[in-house]
């Protein structure tokens, strides 16, 4: 089996409508698309049973297609046994993934970054190789196309700010759910991370920072599928708390 060379979780929870369309736009991608070769692990979060069993279908489906095309790209299904997170899944899908993939990556189920944005930022970070961290971002510039509600615009910005005041990690989009990592510099620090929830992305970037790893942001095109997660004013003055709490911590002498 060819080894791959980007290990791609795609953390699940309740995903039993929407992951089944982006499984079958990944797969059409994929066997149009020979390399970089790509492990795609589905992680679900302790989803329902009757999203869990949509869930896993639409994997098998898919894995069957590229099997049948000779594809060298393959699907994989892991599963919790309860809700842990967004953080928690990525890490649960790390843990099972190849350790043989030269790169590392999360890729937010929902679809917002297309199948076709994703393949092109995997194949900027493993053909270009001064760079150790590659950052989808939400900016709206000439090329770019990026739906996004008024209202989520100002609340990424918003946190983007507080985040760059806490960290200095100097990206305009920390939060955009696709992201790729150099293996070699990340694998000794998952043990480190401990964000169950959204702020794994602060804490991955601020981590492989400290280990002065090179990053590129890529402004992506980026569709609100208007079915978000988050909720309004809880989570945001979690995440807001939840920064501050993680300032101390990553910042704490070894």
């Amino acid at each position: 089996m060819t080894p791959p060379t980007v290990s791609v979780v795609i953390p699940a929870y309740n995903e039993g409508v929407r992951l089944p369309a982006f499984a079958e736009q990944l797969t059409r991608v994929c066997l149009v698309t020979p390399s970089p070769v790509l492990e795609l692990v589905v992680s679900d979060d302790g989803s329902a049973p009757e999203h869990v069993e949509k869930e896993r279908a639409s994997i098998e489906a898919a894995q069957a297609r590229l099997t049948g095309a000779g594809s060298p790209h393959r699907f994989r299904f892991v599963a919790a046994e309860r809700n842990g997170g967004k953080g928690s899944a990525i890490r649960l899908g790390w843990r099972e993934s190849d350790p043989r993939a030269e790169w590392l990556a999360f890729l937010d189920a929902d679809g917002a970054v297309s199948a076709e944005e994703f393949l092109r930022m995997a194949t900027l970070a493993t053909t270009t190789p001064d760079i150790d961290v590659v950052v989808g971002s939400r900016i709206r510039m000439a090329g770019r196309h990026v739906e996004r509600t008024l209202f989520r615009h100002l609340q990424g910005r918003i946190f983007a700010t507080l985040t760059d005041m806490r960290f200095q990690l100097g990206y305009y989009d920390t939060q955009c759910g696709a992201k790729l990592f150099r293996a070699s510099m990340l694998r000794p620090l998952l043990d480190r991370l401990q964000e169950q929830r959204w702020l794994i992305d602060v804490e991955l970037l601020v981590l492989m920072g400290q280990q002065g790893a090179r990053p590129l942001e890529v402004p992506v095109d980026w569709a609100d599928t208007g079915d978000s997660k988050v909720r309004f004013g809880v989570d945001a003055a979690r995440m807001f708390w939840g920064l501050r709490e993680m300032h101390r911590r990553l910042n704490r002498p070894q």
